[in-house]
């Protein structure tokens, strides 16, 4: 059923891979009805795999659910019209295509897409922005992380710099490209007029440097890989324990004194050397050697748990396996099923009237064409033709 807050907004997707795949499936969990158009040889992460299930990877299964699934060649004339003809009743448009690409077909924005369909707004995924000196050049996760300075702050202190582990900045880009959507929709119910959002990578991989960026401005000193550590706080890092590592991560004097009376250490928050953070920041060696000493006697899930019950933020260093089979997990629905095939990552966004709901599971290969087709005018015939001319396709038996 659904429950979503944007029940009633109609989305045309016509990006491929993560950033604007993963922003229309925040869009559609929460009530957006969202029409997925694949080209002819199809979304690329539907090959990045294994593990693969029914032909397509779990890539494309986990930012593809509550969405309907058509392929139009839009390189074609005829796709092209069919694509105005699905905006005509569309709110949101979201695209990734190489800069220049819908101007060539005619579909620029500015040009036509604004005047035909004043109330529509267009989202723009990019690499790196439509001018400046890399405006229009192609943007991939790790090219941003490696460029925008991530990687030069991640991994260990003595260690070459290192991607983060995931497509973090993806998926920032297509967070900041679900929030430009939304303003551009709460603008447009005072103006009643669209307008462009651009959401590029490079941006957003610079807005993912704090506190580094900010240290960087004040101190003149280029920040530097510092492993789990923090760079402006003490004791905020990963603790080895009998047997599993956590992390404690203590902002201030008095989780200080809550983590050191747990431990049975407390005389050390008047240690002159770790009465404040600015102190602890520069004998940071030296109190991490006290502390691991100590918490060498304890259990690491035990002792994680009791120090963030008395208000020292603490767990256990988990791995992918643990932490979907975390019970808190369940609790706060963030492994969710679709039928008795699908299984994905809950929305984080919890709602109180217009909770994100899970209706379908990723399309298969333009399993709904024919069926949205004919839900905006297209007779039978006409699809017939538009499949033997090879403009749009259909799944197979």
């Amino acid at each position: 059923m659904n429950t979503g807050a944007l029940k009633g907004i109609k989305v045309i997707d016509l990006s491929r891979v993560l950033g604007g795949p993963f922003s229309t499936q925040v869009l559609a969990d929460h009530g957006a009805e969202v029409i997925k158009v694949e080209p002819p040889q199809k979304d690329e992460t539907r090959f990045w795999g294994p593990p693969f299930r029914n032909d397509s990877a779990a890539y494309f299964s986990g930012v593809n659910r509550n969405k309907q699934g058509i392929s139009i060649d839009l390189t074609q004339a005829k796709g092209q019209e069919i694509l105005l003809t699905l905006l005509e009743g569309a709110d949101v448009l979201v695209e990734n295509f190489k800069i220049g690409t819908l101007e060539k077909w005619g579909l620029g924005f500015e040009a036509v897409l604004s005047k035909k369909f004043p109330r529509l707004i267009h989202c723009r995924v990019t690499g790196f922005g439509v001018d400046g000196p890399m405006g229009g050049f192609p943007g991939y996760d790790s090219v941003i992380q490696a460029m925008s300075g991530i990687m030069s702050v991640n991994g260990e202190p003595q260690g070459e710099p290192l991607r983060v582990g995931l497509p973090v900045v993806d998926m920032v880009t297509g967070l900041n490209a679900v929030i430009g959507v939304l303003l551009a929709l709460q603008a447009r119910q005072v103006t009643g007029q669209g307008q462009l959002v651009e959401a590029a990578l490079f941006d957003s991989g610079v807005s993912l440097l704090h506190p580094h960026i900010p240290n960087y401005l004040w101190s003149g000193k280029v920040p530097k890989a510092t492993g789990n550590a923090h760079p402006n706080i003490s004791p905020y890092d990963a603790f080895k324990t009998r047997t599993n590592a956590i992390y404690i991560a203590v902002g201030n004097n008095n989780q200080f004194a809550k983590l050191c009376q747990h431990l049975d250490l407390a005389a050390i928050p008047s240690d002159t050397r770790f009465e404040s953070n600015a102190q602890r920041c520069l004998y940071r060696a030296e109190l991490k050697q006290i502390l691991e000493e100590r918490l060498l006697e304890f259990d690491g899930d035990s002792v994680a748990f009791d120090l963030i019950k008395a208000g020292v933020p603490c767990g256990p260093i988990l791995n992918v396996e643990q932490i979907v089979q975390h019970p808190h997990t369940t609790h706060r629905q963030m492994v969710i099923g679709i039928g008795d095939d699908y299984q994905g990552i809950g929305s984080p966004i919890k709602l109180s009237h217009n909770p994100a709901s899970y209706r379908t599971a990723p399309p298969a290969f333009a399993e709904n064409t024919v069926e949205v087709l004919k839900n905006n005018g297209f007779s039978q015939q006409q699809i017939d033709v538009l499949i033997e001319q090879g403009v749009i396709g259909q799944q197979k038996k």
